[in-house]
């Protein structure tokens, strides 16, 4: 899957500024993380046309970049999440960060992983059979 990850200076209204991008285009966002440092923010999030969307921010002057994710279902309930990171971390594999969201239906949780190594995190994640989004279905 792939994700958005908008750079943004760290002042009032740079938030705003993208959202409302979006907004005029009618472009939905399924998930979203906005980590910050003391000069700059990003903001990582998953739409239904990433390069479309990117493209269109990169037009209004954004910097915007296309990253490839790995997007997990993880069981819903205490210890889901610590189980994918084991299997990870005992394939000898780093994770760059990683954000979460609740599909509607409520049994599974979606989390979405950054790794040096998406084919061979897939692998491993496959072999548990740890379900893995392809595409936006939700």
């Amino acid at each position: 899957m792939k994700q958005i990850s908008v750079f943004l200076e760290n002042k009032p209204g740079s938030l705003y500024a993208v959202l409302q991008k979006l907004k005029e285009q009618a472009i939905n966002l399924r998930a979203l993380s906005l980590a910050d440092t003391a000069e700059f923010g990003v903001l990582r999030f998953i739409v239904e046309e990433p390069e479309k969307t990117a493209e269109y921010l990169q037009k209004s002057g954004f910097t915007a970049t296309v990253t490839e994710v790995l997007t997990v279902g993880v069981e819903d309930r205490p210890g889901g999440l610590c189980e994918v990171v084991e299997i990870l971390t005992q394939s000898g594999m780093s994770i760059e960060y990683l954000y979460a969201f609740v599909a509607p239906q409520g049994r599974h949780a979606y989390v979405v992983l950054r790794v040096e190594d998406p084919d061979k995190a897939k692998r491993f994640l496959n072999e548990h059979r740890i379900p893995i989004l392809e595409e936006l279905t939700l």
